[in-house]
């Protein structure tokens, strides 16, 4: 029996989803913003890290789906009681990886503990080696078929993904076809990202289970594990904190290019006075200051998990709340121009209100500026994150992020030998993000930029 927790985060990453869909069906009633997407999804580059990004967003959401189990009842009390430890779906599906810890590090797909302790033979003297895992590779009678099964065991999850990829394919060519969108789309990429995709991951799932892929950390925790499970992090603080900065920018931007006067003066007052506060500084502060109402409000924290989730939140609202100054410039400087074209001079003459005028006219024409704007800070703010954490005034330490695995391996790699798997695979996954967050995002200027489409047009 299981009882259904959401947290804040929860709800915000569904309705990220939510608002993602509503993107798309707004760009339906939309001609030219349709073509424009059209441009992006037509290329390669902009399907196949779309596709990377929604992997990633996919495994947000099965690690946003958090529940708790109950516990053993006994005879004399039948009522249920639920376990303090909350679990997503995540979790359940990599249960394997997540449950079998090792005492200390180990190596990727080792066998024997990276560390030798203190043992005694069988005539019970004492001496020092390294000593055989507790979990990774135990079904192995002989250390020696270590390579032979892990290439046995890489064929059998090859095969199971590639059956599991076949069926997608079909279903996602079926619906390609109703939709008659295969036309302009890569289908090609699509469907060998999709294999690649399932292949990896159910190779995971196989291999995972027996051995620890990338090695254990300090407390013997799965460190591929914790890669995963980073992805939620990583995924809603690069996509909150940029939402939560586009009111701010929009809206005062918009504002005193528009108005002019007081009100430009004052925006730009204000913008100026936050970008001359070093950003690391900033956001220091605000950190502190939110663990200290945390330390002064308790009671109203009582899991461990909602304590991290607050904190997690309020970081997201600190990063948007500080980085809203360079867009706010940009559409300042694009609504002056706009404000003074002739079209926009018309429409105050026959009466048009400001507010008319600013959604109807100003709003659509800089909105080039929002959408590449939006897809640029989201990497900017996954790798704000590993910055932070590495200065200890990141995300909590109970909650898994690339950041908190990247502030650990600092001093794993000053052992000798160094102790390199930790850093390598949140580095993997953070890099494999953010790359694909950046290549989407040129896709995505040079479609709705119009001095690019100017460029290009034909003479």
């Amino acid at each position: 029996m299981v009882r259904p927790v959401i947290l804040w985060s929860d709800s915000l990453i569904f309705l990220l989803v939510l608002g993602i869909l509503a993107m798309f069906r707004f760009v339906k009633t939309s001609p030219q913003t349709r073509a424009n997407w059209r441009q992006v999804f037509s290329t390669k580059i902009g399907c196949s890290t779309f596709m990377v990004m929604s992997l990633y967003v996919l495994i947000a959401l099965l690690d946003s789906l958090h529940f708790q189990k109950s516990l053993p009842t006994t005879s004399a009390d039948e009522k249920v009681y639920f376990s303090s430890e909350v679990l997503s779906v995540l979790d359940w599906i990599h249960e394997d990886m997540r449950v079998k810890q090792e005492k200390t590090y180990s190596a990727p797909f080792a066998l024997y503990s990276f560390s030798k302790e203190n043992m005694r033979n069988a005539s019970g003297q004492l001496y020092r080696d390294h000593p055989r895992l507790l979990h990774g590779g135990t079904h192995l009678v002989d250390a020696n078929d270590r390579w032979l099964d892990i290439v046995k065991l890489s064929f059998v999850a090859f095969f199971k993904g590639g059956f599991f990829a076949l069926a997608i394919i079909l279903i996602t060519a079926q619906v390609l076809r109703r939709a008659s969108i295969e036309t302009y789309l890569p289908t090609g990429t699509i469907y060998t990202v999709i294999f690649v995709t399932s292949a990896v991951y159910a190779w995971v799932l196989e291999l995972g289970a027996v051995y620890h892929i990338m090695g254990t950390d300090k407390v013997g925790a799965d460190v591929l594990y914790q890669s995963i499970k980073s992805i939620r992090t990583g995924v809603l603080i690069g996509a909150f904190a940029t939402l939560l900065s586009l009111p701010f920018a929009i809206g005062l931007g918009i504002s005193a290019g528009y108005f002019k006067g007081y009100i430009d003066d004052l925006v730009q007052y204000i913008y100026t006075t936050l970008s001359s506060i070093p950003d690391i500084l900033l956001i220091a502060a605000a950190v502190l200051v939110i663990d200290v109402y945390i330390e002064n409000h308790a009671q109203d924290f009582s899991l461990l998990f909602s304590r991290a989730d607050f904190k997690f939140l309020a970081l997201c609202a600190i990063f948007g709340l500080t980085s809203w100054t360079g867009l706010c410039r940009l559409l300042r400087a694009e609504t002056l121009k706009v404000s003074q074209l002739n079209y926009v001079n018309a429409a105050r003459a026959f009466g048009v209100s400001h507010l008319g005028i600013i959604t109807r006219h100003i709003l659509p024409n800089v909105m080039h500026l929002v959408i590449i704007s939006l897809v640029l800070n989201f990497s900017v703010f996954v790798m704000a994150e590993a910055v932070l954490a590495y200065i200890g005034v990141g995300v909590d330490s109970s909650i898994n992020s690339w950041g908190n695995m990247i502030n650990s391996a600092r001093q794993e790699l000053s052992r000798d030998p160094a102790v390199w798997w930790s850093i390598s695979a949140a580095f993997i996954f953070m890099f494999s993000l953010v790359l694909s967050a950046n290549l989407f995002s040129d896709q995505v200027r040079d479609a709705f930029d119009p001095r690019t489409n100017d460029r290009r047009a034909p003479t």
